[in-house]
């Protein structure tokens, strides 16, 4: 880049197109939310057919190409700043420098070197003559100019030389900026045509990774959020950031800001679809790199009958885990899709993914997924499912949230209700000995419960954190544990302390408990009248008893089902451990009066 090149650049013309761009992006976000929760939904509720469905679908398409335009457009919005924030101090530099030029009459060159007049004294002559100087980046030959510039006769030389040297400098800095970020913006140029493949969804998230890299300069001016801060200190952080300074988090940082407990709900979803699309696009573009699974896969052995070809037991070794693993994630993601696509349907309101990471938790990934808003919601549960929870088959524990929502209407007096799965810790794999290959089950021991457990108080924390800050007040919020999630919960109440009081919750189920690691309600702060119990028949029977007496899962041989618990049983006819969500059931119909609070509802066992 040459001087006047540099001259001609103007750092707040890039700014006003990365608001435009901003512009754009915010635009492509709210047609995609009005497609999703109002167009395709009220269609969904007012009209069937083939063709209401041909139509969905291809609004469901055109969905994902605005989603894909918001994206794409706040990176390049914050390339643009970014560019802008790395240009400017060279192009301060450089006016600066030909301010002093002008100021001393010296000519400035498109090259950057600096003519200088005669001047100085030369007793019974002409003064020193005219001269140039040109710019050095080099230490060592600005030293060398420094001594020539103490012999030369002619003052401007030296004044000349420092001019041209700190133009050089501009010009460098220019160039580099210029440099990094073209092919940075050109990269960003989208495909032509209308289709969103998950390979420009791929593309999509290393283009947030390049963008990230090279605007480290211009980023650091947003203070990042605090560490090990709590929801509200989280919401604080937020509160306190600017309209871009947040745009310019969510686009860069989307995992993080996705994760933050304490953040508005609208802010968490946002950026958690985004890591959703992107990593859509990244499993399936390795999947689809894999070879084809040889054919065929076994052959004839003489008397040992069929065996595995050779082709393709090395095929196994090589690809068969990694085949397997990001097909049953996919499969995870395609189920949270599934409930995005299915607001709407009966009343369904539309859903908010508040965390997602397909590799969190060993492997077995994180889901934590509302549906209504829990920032505005009047009545806000929170379901924690139990043993043999990943990601793969986390529809069922998605449909059982949904059946939460439903039933909770005919209790909630028309009031704002949300109901959330949370799945956000490593559940145990096997509950029955040799299960799994596990001699000893997972769920004979409590190590899990007791790492998920803060994870879900600082969940709750962030929730009621984001509730007030949106309004609200704390709101009527109901955690509700099956199983192992049971556990889990009372794992989370015991690792509340002074002075944070308790449980970020009013009312407490236990749903198939094989023991909460207490002996009574009161001993996990839960306030009298306010833990609740269900239990059922069939396998149920054995998952309670066995925590009891096998796993020792509460203190003395005691679980919430048991009077002395201090729990209220409610009726349940659920025939086994997996059934206490069943369409018309009394024992979900008892959970949605809690969840309401509407405690006369509930009927007593």
């Amino acid at each position: 880049m040459d001087v006047e090149a540099l001259k001609a650049l103007k750092p707040h013309e890039f700014e006003e197109a990365a608001l435009g761009y901003r512009s754009s992006s915010d635009m492509a976000s709210q047609a995609k939310d009005a497609l999703e929760q109002r167009i395709i939904s009220q269609m969904q509720k007012a009209l069937q057919g083939e063709t209401v469905d041909a139509a969905i679908g291809q609004l469901r398409e055109l969905t994902k190409d605005f989603h894909y335009i918001q994206v794409e457009c706040g990176l390049i919005s914050t390339a643009l700043n970014a560019f802008a924030s790395d240009v400017r101090p060279a192009k301060t530099k450089l006016e600066r420098a030909l301010s002093d030029a002008d100021g001393h009459r010296f000519t400035v060159g498109a090259d950057g070197s600096v003519a200088y007049p005669a001047a100085g004294q030369n007793p019974g002559g002409l003064p020193p003559g005219p001269g140039s100087a040109s710019g050095t980046l080099s230490d060592q030959a600005r030293a060398i100019q420094r001594q020539a510039g103490a012999f030369d006769p002619n003052p401007n030389y030296a004044i000349a030389q420092d001019i041209a040297n700190r133009i050089a400098e501009a010009l460098k800095e220019a160039t580099e900026a210029d440099q990094k970020w073209a092919p940075e913006l050109r990269r960003l140029k989208a495909d032509d045509d209308l289709t969103v493949s998950d390979g420009d969804w791929a593309d999509a998230q290393k283009d947030m990774e390049g963008v990230r890299t090279d605007a480290q300069g211009y980023l650091s001016h947003i203070k990042g959020p605090p560490k090990d801060g709590d929801g509200e200190d989280n919401a604080a952080w937020w509160k306190g950031l600017s309209d871009q300074e947040r745009s310019d988090y969510v686009a860069m940082y989307p995992a993080s800001a996705g994760a933050l407990n304490g953040l508005p709900a609208t802010v968490r979803d946002e950026a958690n679809r985004m890591v959703l699309a992107e990593k859509h696009g990244e499993y399936t573009t390795r999947l689809q790199a894999i070879p084809p699974e040889p054919s065929p896969k076994m052959k004839l052995m003489g008397a040992y009958g069929m065996i595995y070809t050779d082709e393709w037991t090395s095929w196994n070794k090589k690809y068969g885990d990694d085949r397997k693993h990001l097909q049953n994630v996919l499969k995870g993601m395609d189920a949270i899709q599934s409930r995005f696509d299915s607001t709407g349907n009966n009343g369904l309101p539309e859903a908010y993914l508040l965390g997602f990471d397909p590799e969190a938790n060993s492997h077995d990934g994180r889901v934590i997924l509302a549906t209504g808003n829990p920032d505005t919601a009047a009545h806000t549960a929170v379901y924690v499912p139990g043993t043999g929870t990943h990601l793969e088959n986390i529809a069922k524990d998605l449909g059982r949230g949904e059946a939460l929502w439903g039933a909770t209407q005919q209790f909630a007096q028309g009031k704002p209700v949300s109901t959330i799965t949370w799945f956000d810790y490593d559940a145990p794999r096997s509950a029955k000995p040799m299960e799994k290959g596990d001699l000893f089950p997972e769920a004979m021991f409590d190590s899990r419960a007791a790492g998920g457990g803060p994870i879900l108080r600082d969940f709750l924390d962030g929730n009621r954190a984001a509730h007030q800050a949106a309004g609200e007040g704390p709101g009527h919020t109901t955690v509700i544990g099956h199983s192992f999630g049971s556990t889990l919960v009372g794992d989370a109440a015991k690792s509340v302390h002074w002075p944070q009081g308790s449980l970020a919750a009013d009312d407490v189920i236990a749903v198939g408990s094989p023991g909460m690691q207490a002996r009574r309600a009161a001993d996990l702060g839960i306030q009298h009248g306010h833990m609740w119990a269900e239990s059922a028949g069939g396998n149920d029977v054995a998952v309670r008893e066995g925590g009891r007496y096998l796993a020792g899962l509460g203190d003395d041989w005691v679980i919430p089902t048991d009077p002395e618990f201090g729990a209220n049983i409610m009726k349940s006819d659920a025939a086994d451990h997996g059934a206490y969500w069943d369409d018309n059931s009394e024992s979900l119909r008892n959970q949605a009066a809690v969840i309401a609070g509407r405690y006369n509802k509930v009927t007593y066992d």
